[in-house]
């Protein structure tokens, strides 16, 4: 039975579509769907093709999940993927995080994650085997809710379902993990109650069998005898010893007698052993959907806490109503006796515009209807209040509220100024003047020290830059990435060259960012390889210090022929401002800028502006500033070796640059 409410979904690692089956029946659309295998990828075409004909005609059914830019998926509502089981599943070598063999199958859930982070779904609904609970001591597990709660912002339930709890005669027990985005709320999702056998064993084999309920279907230790401790197979039916087939797999996993397998008997009932039991994922994405939808209805009145960057975003709006004027700063910070006279304060996503009359009063817009009102902006603010709340945002951990903010909201009658969208460099819109210029709806960045500090380009998987490994012995790939030291890069680094191992530059891992990078200018991606190197092999962070260290060794002079170190400045400070007012990591850029500047908040809470009006500055602060970092290696899978299918060896390396 379908839900009257329809919702889109996205299928990662679909396998043969065990999560479609079961979605579409509650009414979803699949928008997006990846999967590797060939022939699973022919399996999954053969019998959606038909009730999703769009995932196919518009190019949305996807090979490689690494491939794919999170920003280039429609938008979803819920996230469905049964990620990779054999890191952490009993039959596997249990590698789990550190399974960096056949195509990295162990790093693939931050995929996931990344994709959660750039489209902010609704809801997700992973599945896995019930060792990832227990791996590692359960470090994987701690360390997936971590990610999914603690930086994503998502709620977390999970519980092992077993096929056989909803219907189906098969034990695969599965961990189900299940999270919401706007579930503070609430905060009261529940598995669904357990449900009866629809049929047995014997209604499988339409014949008397010695089991009720059937063997967890496998994919490999086929054939093994009846009264082995290994068999999943073997069955005896009516006093004779039968082997499984995709037929009897088939229904034992929930799917309809009419879903065929354009592939092998052999392919067929690999497939169906990698696949989800239907029924469980129905019974619970029911649930999901109703109760994703519950809480879509009290998003308006559920949130009051904001991280640390989104209060700080309201306070230099409301810092800005009231002062009425931004000084412009040298490289140093330190405010020039230039500035701009502040004339009008927005967002682009917000459809209230605040125009300055004269030092009190405030006239409120709306853009869409004309209304208007006029407030005293002195009486709801002052510089004792923007003082507490400095105080109060400064001291604040992870996301938490501001009661001091409460007030101010309601009379501005707004309480955040991105909508939800991060992808965009321009934070806030003014209307500015002075005597040299004059610019309406002029977009500015912010970049705050009140918490930690700031961000140039945050760590991703479009971060990521390959090389590949010429010379060194597979055999040694397990001992190098064993190596958990402090400085566990570098030391890596160094014995991969001590075992003769050779680092040949491939560039960015994902073509976007090589597209932004040649935008900036053709010789980026080579220059960006060489300072990745640099910095991990000998631990210089300053990109002004890298650029020096690159020069005086001439490592460039071989591959761009240049004569002074200026010529490798003027291009690292372009690439600087580029990134800061133009192109995110993740999407094709355009070349255009999308802020003419950005307000940097001191630790004092008062803040400066860098514009292109004096961009000599600008780009003075930014090289001497800017300094490469060290994400986490396992969130964003960089730094071990990788061996490929073919046996080729390669090894990845994050750029994060932080001021």
């Amino acid at each position: 039975m379908k839900e009257e409410s329809t919702f889109k979904f996205i299928d990662l690692f679909a396998g043969i579509g065990g999560f479609h089956l079961a979605m579409h029946r509650l009414g979803g659309e699949c928008v997006f769907a990846s999967e590797v295998d060939s022939f699973a990828r022919k399996t999954y075409e053969h019998n959606f093709e038909k009730i999703s004909p769009n995932l196919f005609s518009e190019g949305f059914f996807n090979d490689d999940i690494r491939n794919i830019m999170p920003e280039e998926i429609p938008d979803f509502d819920v996230l469905c993927a049964g990620f990779p089981c054999q890191p952490f599943s009993q039959a596997g070598q249990k590698r789990g995080f550190d399974d960096n063999h056949k195509s990295e199958r162990g790093n693939l859930f931050f995929n996931i994650a990344e994709i959660i982070e750039a489209k902010k779904p609704r809801a997700f609904f992973l599945e896995n085997v019930t060792g990832l609970i227990q791996h590692d001591n359960g470090k994987t597990f701690k360390t997936i809710r971590q990610i999914l709660e603690g930086e994503l912002g998502y709620s977390f339930y999970y519980q092992v379902v077993k096929a056989s709890d909803y219907g189906l005669p098969q034990l695969r027990p599965r961990v189900f993990i299940i999270g919401f985005r706007d579930d503070s709320f609430m905060n009261g999702f529940n598995f669904p109650a357990k449900e009866p056998l629809k049929f047995t064993m014997s209604d499988v084999w339409e014949g008397n069998c010695d089991r009720k309920i059937g063997f967890t279907i496998r994919i490999g230790g086929r054939g093994s005898d009846i009264t082995d401790r290994r068999n999943w197979d073997a069955y005896r039916v009516d006093g004779i010893v039968k082997k499984l087939s995709y037929i009897e797999a088939r229904k034992m996993q929930g799917f309809p007698n009419d879903y065929e397998f354009p592939v092998s008997p052999t392919q067929a009932i690999k497939q169906l052993g990698n696949s989800v039991a239907v029924n469980a994922v129905e019974a619970v994405g029911k649930n999901v959907i109703i109760y994703m939808n519950s809480l879509n209805k009290n998003i308006i009145t559920m949130k009051k806490t904001k991280n640390k960057g989104e209060w700080t975003e309201l306070l230099v709006f409301i810092k800005l109503l009231l002062e009425q004027r931004v000084f412009l700063s040298d490289e140093k910070l330190n405010p020039t006796i230039n500035f701009f006279d502040i004339k009008k304060v927005t967002t682009q996503n917000l459809d209230l515009e605040f125009f300055i009359i004269n030092q009190s009063e405030i006239e409120i817009r709306n853009k869409k209807n004309g209304e208007t009102k006029l407030i005293n902006i002195d009486q709801i603010i002052n510089r004792q209040i923007l003082g507490d709340i400095v105080n109060k945002i400064k001291l604040g951990e992870a996301t938490f509220e501001l009661p001091d903010f409460e007030v101010i909201q309601n009379t501005l009658g707004f309480s955040v100024i991105k909508g939800g969208n991060s992808n965009q460099k321009a934070d806030i819109t003014l209307d500015i003047d002075n005597l040299l210029l004059a610019k309406e709806n002029e977009g500015f960045g912010i970049k705050s020290y009140l918490g930690s500090k700031p961000t140039l380009l945050n760590a991703s998987g479009n971060t990521n830059f390959i090389f590949e490994v010429i010379g060194l012995d597979k055999n040694k790939v397990d001992e190098i990435n064993k190596i958990d030291t402090k400085t566990k890069l570098k030391d890596r680094i160094e014995l991969i060259e001590a075992y003769g191992g050779v680092f040949h530059y491939q560039g960015p891992e994902k073509d976007t960012m090589n597209y932004n990078l040649k935008m900036v200018d053709s010789l980026m991606p080579l220059i960006i390889g060489k300072i990745l190197l640099a910095f991990y092999k000998k631990r210089i962070a300053s990109i002004a210090q890298i650029i020096d260290d690159i020069h005086n060794e001439g490592i460039l002079m071989s591959e761009i022929q240049y004569e002074d170190k200026q010529y490798l400045e003027h291009k690292i400070k372009k690439f600087l401002i580029d990134i800061l007012l133009g192109f995110f990591a993740g999407s094709k850029w355009n070349g255009v800028y999308d802020a003419n500047g950005t307000i940097i908040v001191k630790s004092t809470g008062d803040f400066v502006a860098f514009h292109i009006v004096d961009l000599e500055s600008l780009k003075n602060y930014l090289f001497h500033k800017i300094k490469l970092d060290t994400p986490s290696t396992t969130r964003h899978r960089f730094g071990k070796l990788i061996l490929e299918k073919d046996n080729r060896i390669y090894f990845k390396l994050n750029l994060q640059l932080r001021f």
